[in-house]
């Protein structure tokens, strides 16, 4: 599970992924202004793609082939998976309702340099569970960020990953994982959000990773809905998704997909 090499990239390599980051912070921070109840996931999809190729982008998901090929390339420049819907929603007439949840996840390519992300948001008022599951999956997101350090491994973002969201009752998503990214969408290593502190690959100054826990509040099993790309929780449980893209540095880790 976190074998594959490691491509370290060049310092101008980095500054070219964080051009490509600053673009998706900004296509994920349109599209969050325009959560609520009413909107359609296909209407947040148009306003993320108009985003990115306003800025010289191209949304790296809309095409991408599917691994069955019996299924559609896929539609949208953003994924949207609203309640149990764990990754890879597609967008279109699904329309927000007041107590939702809906994780958000993009890409952008700039210039050849690939960039990911995404985040989970409240529709309206949501329930004390469904908002103690975002603030638990994002919070494992920054202990795997501060965990990703040189000299360090793989195993250790995934251990802190576990640590933290396993304590609080919940259950990790061991289905999908993280990955390496740079002139590609997926490099490697793949970087789980379970492991062991020490596993894996070592971490070295110029890797870039995608790092994205997925957490439910029930189950781990994962379905799948015909369409062939929605990925839910199979107990109808919520889940949420937090991710970035993060350079390991000398001077410790550098989130890529931030406003600046």
């Amino acid at each position: 599970m976190m074998s594959g090499s490691i491509k370290p990239k060049t310092p101008e390599q980095v500054e070219a992924m964080a051009a490509s980051g600053r673009v998706l912070a900004g296509a994920l921070d349109e599209i969050e202004a325009e959560v609520c109840p009413g909107v359609t996931t296909g209407e947040l999809d148009a306003i993320a793609e108009s985003f990115i190729r306003d800025h010289s982008g191209i949304p790296s998901f809309l095409g991408v082939p599917a691994a069955d090929p019996g299924v559609e390339p896929f539609p949208g420049a953003i994924c949207a998976s609203i309640n149990d819907a764990i990754v890879h929603g597609i967008p279109g007439s699904a329309v927000l309702r007041e107590g939702d949840i809906i994780s958000l996840d993009c890409g952008v390519i700039l210039d050849g340099w690939h960039s990911d992300s995404a985040r989970t948001l409240a529709v309206g008022e949501i329930d004390p569970d469904a908002s103690r599951l975002l603030d638990v999956t994002r919070a494992a997101l920054a202990e795997a960020i501060r965990a990703s350090v040189a000299g360090g491994h793989i195993g250790d973002i995934g251990a802190a990953v576990q640590k933290l969201v396993e304590e609080a009752g919940l259950t990790i998503v061991r289905r999908f994982v993280g990955h390496g990214i740079g002139r590609t969408m997926h490099e490697s290593p793949q970087v789980p959000n379970f492991g062991r502190p020490g596993g894996g690959p070592e971490l070295v100054p110029g890797t870039t990773l995608a790092i994205e826990p997925m957490v439910n509040i029930g189950s781990a099993g994962v379905v799948f809905d015909t369409d062939g790309w929605t990925a839910r929780t199979d107990d109808g449980s919520l889940s949420a998704h937090f991710e970035h893209t993060v350079a390991i540095t000398h001077a410790g880790p550098r989130v890529l997909t931030e406003a600046v």
